[in-house]
């Protein structure tokens, strides 16, 4: 039974302890049944969305894949200009997705005492995080999220660590997706003139993979918050599956205009969105673009999404590739080792593109 606090009490009560130390999360915030929203939640206007563009991110068909090169084509000419896109018929099958987000509403159906067991306090595991905001330590402001974040090793780790609430669903999406995922990255590679994915190519295209369960309760002033603050992503690709309700919202228009425009991703039934990230815009020496996103809050109903962060291997070094310098091209990134991109990113609070600086020359 969700926990009752009167709406004067509130303010008195500890709620660092409640969310974080006892497990809580936003979702026991959000079944607290305030009327306004915590303080602690109220973002500063300029993290907010302003004007929202009537742009869309392209949606692609993948079924004749195989026999329509125009295909490969439209995802090279989307990873260029928006960074984002939209596929249907991608062959990753329904039932997969459908049972990975059953899996999802059944772990964040769990009481507190035993969901606070994965936290980074509790988990015997490195690799397993439950959590809430972003990183709540360095944020003046938290965001309106949960989240569940599993690091893939191996299978023996998993069946040990995972929560069995949702440990084989997550494994049998992140299996069924590396298909989809080979697809992309080798059409992306040969618009850039490398030929030949060797093994140290694969590394650090998609050496390491992270699954995020995550959780966005309905909000009681959704217009001060957000669910997810702008940011742009850290790994080469990130293969989202949002549920029904909507939310995602996306940059466009970047430095061509002095006002931010956004524009939502409709939710498409069975569709994944895919966006590039910072590694694979490093790699590619910019010719790729991340871009920045964010989630808005839901006065009306609790959503979740499901992404997949293909990234390279913690101790890759990465850099723009060798074959596209070979042409005269000059280099817009140095070699960086992996890991420090990552801690870099994670030791702050969102803060749109700013980490990809970190990278430049």
């Amino acid at each position: 039974m969700a926990p009752t606090v009167a709406e004067s009490n509130i303010e008195s009560l500890d709620l660092n302890d409640f969310v974080i130390n006892q497990g809580h999360g936003v979702k026991g915030v959000s079944e607290l049944n305030l009327k306004t929203l915590p303080t602690q939640y109220i973002q500063p206007k300029e993290r907010l969305i302003n004007i929202i563009s009537q742009e869309s991110i392209p949606v692609i068909d993948m079924s004749n894949w195989e026999n329509d090169p125009k295909i490969a084509q439209s995802v090279c000419q989307a990873a260029e200009k928006f960074g984002f896109f939209q596929l249907v018929n991608h062959g990753v099958p329904l039932e997969v997705l459908d049972g990975v987000q059953k899996a999802t509403h059944r772990f964040y159906g769990l009481p507190a005492e035993v969901k606070r067991k994965y936290s980074k306090e509790f988990c015997p595991s490195n690799n397993i995080r439950y959590g809430t905001s972003f990183s709540p330590n360095s944020e003046k402001s938290l965001e309106w999220k949960d989240y569940l974040s599993m690091f893939y090793v191996s299978e023996q780790e998993a069946s040990a660590f995972w929560p069995p609430e949702c440990r084989d669903e997550c494994l049998e999406y992140m299996k069924k997706s590396e298909v989809l995922c080979k697809k992309l990255l080798t059409a992306l590679m040969e618009n850039l003139n490398v030929k030949e994915i060797d093994e140290t190519k694969q590394s650090q295209l998609m050496g390491s993979r992270r699954i995020n369960l995550n959780y966005y309760p309905k909000c009681p002033n959704p217009n001060l918050t957000v669910g997810v603050g702008r940011h742009s992503d850290v790994s080469c690709l990130t293969f989202l599956l949002q549920d029904q309700i909507g939310g995602l919202y996306v940059r466009v228009n970047e430095g061509k205009s002095e006002e931010d425009e956004w524009v939502h991703v409709p939710p498409i039934e069975g569709s994944l969105v895919i966006n590039v990230g910072d590694a694979l815009q490093i790699l590619s020496n910019g010719r790729y673009k991340s871009v920045e996103h964010c989630v808005i809050a839901s006065g009306s109903k609790n959503r979740i999404s499901i992404p997949i962060f293909v990234n390279p291997t913690p101790t890759d070094i990465i850099g723009p590739f060798p074959e596209i310098l070979a042409t005269g091209e000059k280099p817009k990134y140095k070699n960086i080792l992996y890991t420090d991109y990552v801690k870099h990113f994670f030791k702050k609070a969102h803060d749109g593109k700013k980490t990809v600086e970190f990278a430049q020359i």
